[in-house]
């Protein structure tokens, strides 16, 4: 699957099997992103529908400029931004209950990756909301920095520069939390 675009042709030629490959290659990434923006995870979910029902009722063209996911989660912004801009009340649900347990055969490793996963989700929460975004962006959804600079509508320095800021931000909340994570 070339990310999407070949699924989308194909839903725009009428093969509903098109949206539902993109629906379920996309929508937890999605929900994830747009909770990024809006610290609701209800209303995140809600948003991810609206983007896949914005997708069935106008059908918006793909140019092809850039990936077909990069594309999705512009079309995600906006959204977001749209609400944010509509409703300026804005409540937050618990990282914990963003959360399933992955499967795996030794449950204690699963419970320590599972908490580490929690602990990193609140370090990021409390973050300046666009350091959480491109966080996001760049190491939850392998995004370079060039989609993540179309995405987020910065330039690509913009987002070097902010992705540094971020981590920098990042490993100082994990520190004052008592708490490391190896792989920043």
């Amino acid at each position: 699957m070339d990310n999407g675009a070949s699924s989308y042709r194909r839903f725009l030629s009428g093969d509903k099997d098109g949206l539902s490959e993109i629906i379920r290659t996309y929508n937890d990434g999605l929900i994830f992103y747009i909770n990024s923006l809006v610290n609701n995870i209800n209303t995140a979910e809600e948003l991810a529908q609206d983007v896949f029902a914005l997708l069935i009722a106008k059908k918006p063209s793909f140019s092809g400029k850039s990936s077909f996911k990069t594309w999705l989660f512009s079309i995600a912004r906006n959204t977001a931004v749209d609400h944010i801009r509509h409703n300026s009340k804005s409540s937050s649900m618990s990282v914990d209950d963003m959360h399933n347990l992955s499967d795996s055969t030794d449950l204690e490793k699963r419970y320590i990756c599972e908490e580490q996963k929690i602990e990193l989700h609140r370090a990021i929460s409390k973050l300046y909301p666009e350091y959480g975004q491109v966080l996001y962006l760049v190491y939850f959804e392998g995004f370079d920095n060039t989609e993540t600079a179309r995405i987020m509508k910065k330039t690509k320095r913009q987002i070097e520069k902010l992705l540094y800021n971020a981590k920098q931000a990042l490993k100082n909340e994990l520190r004052k939390e008592g708490f490391e994570y190896e792989q920043l």
